[in-house]
């Protein structure tokens, strides 16, 4: 089976089985990486960045470097392969826990019970729950929401289809790497430097699709693109910005604004200012429905994205082999023609000697 099918029919599995079940609750392979790369870290850790990106090095190659054994040792077998590909799908998505997360958050909300929505924030976010009103949690839930649809889906759906299942495994390791040690704090300024600059690469092209299908699947297309050309470059993520900017003005509320992680607080530029409205808890299940198209859509382009790519490069090989074999031809009739001719030459001899004689 060609490669692009098997990632056509195991993206496809791991996405229905992503929906249907949801994160496993024990033995997430997820979790398991975690583990081992605060193993990693307690072994490695220096105020400095070049300990830093060893740390990745070891972190994310590892992963990624395993997952290609794997595939390698499964590829003469469609079947194993299309179920590894599931298998690993299924691993690195979370839309539906994600929806689940923020569904349970805007349900506290809605009856009232800030104090709940204030505990089951940090399954989301890592802001700091105990400081925020209830439009304040709506408001950070709406904005995960859309950065994790990037970040939790759309991205790995993007690398896997460019580099397969090392692809999916690679990005989700990238991305958790990020969420442990990337951030600013004294500890990890330093040491973690290379491992958000990997994630801000390797997140780069998910956030630009994840924003573009936000504009074609929001409602509001002319609202999220002037959001998005007018206030994503504000946001000092440079793939956050474009992803909470489009969902911003595809749902026509505001987004940014002061937070506080850690203890540090920060002022944010507020996206779609202009015309956006506050955020409400009804607008909770609106980001929350607009992540789902956007993930089915995703799916949709990278599915067709891989098939049409391995179209094309078949196309040309097929070009290729025609004008080899095109050209043995031509090789072959010069050889005859050559031939032919020494054939005339000898018979042009012995003619000549005929008549001497």
């Amino acid at each position: 089976m060609r490669a692009d099918r098997i990632f056509a029919y195991g993206a496809t599995a791991g996405l229905i089985g992503d929906l249907l079940l949801g994160d496993p609750r024990r033995g997430h392979p997820v979790a398991a990486f975690g583990r081992a790369a605060a193993g990693v870290e307690r072994r490695l850790w220096r105020d400095h960045r070049g300990w830093g990106a060893l740390h990745t090095l070891v972190c994310a190659g590892g992963a990624a470097g395993g997952a290609a054994l794997i595939t390698r040792a499964v590829r003469s077998h469609p079947a194993a392969s299309v179920a590894l590909t599931a298998a690993a799908t299924w691993s690195v998505v979370g839309g539906t826990s994600l929806g689940r997360e923020a569904r349970a958050i805007g349900g506290a909300l809605a009856a009232g019970d800030i104090e709940l929505a204030r505990e089951r924030l940090p399954h989301l976010c890592g802001r700091d729950p105990q400081s925020l009103d209830g439009p304040q949690i709506a408001r950070a839930v709406v904005e995960s929401v859309a950065e994790n649809t990037s970040d939790a889906v759309v991205g790995a759906l993007v690398w896997g289809a460019l580099a397969g299942v090392p692809g999916l495994v690679g990005f989700r390791a990238a991305n958790t790497l990020d969420a442990m040690v990337g951030h600013k704090s004294p500890r990890h300024r330093r040491y973690g430097w290379a491992s958000a600059r990997l994630d801000d690469l390797a997140g780069w092209p998910g956030a630009r699709l994840t924003a573009l299908l936000a504009v074609a699947a929001g409602g509001r297309p002319r609202g999220a693109v002037r959001a998005w050309r007018a206030d994503a470059a504000k946001h000092p993520s440079p793939n956050a910005g474009p992803v909470e900017a489009s969902f911003a003005g595809a749902l026509g509320v505001r987004l940014g604004g002061t937070l506080a992680y850690g203890g540090r607080v920060e002022h944010r530029p507020v996206l779609n200012g202009e015309t956006g409205r506050a955020v409400e808890t009804e607008d909770i299940e609106r980001a929350v429905r607009l992540s789902r198209r956007v993930s089915a859509l995703t799916l949709g382009v990278c599915v067709a994205g891989r098939l049409g790519a391995g179209l094309a490069a078949r196309r040309i090989a097929g070009r290729r082999i025609a004008g080899l074999q095109t050209a043995g031809l031509q090789a072959a009739g010069l050889q005859t023609a050559g031939l032919q001719a020494a054939g005339l030459q000898v018979t042009g001899l012995q003619a000549a000697g005929r008549r001497r004689t």
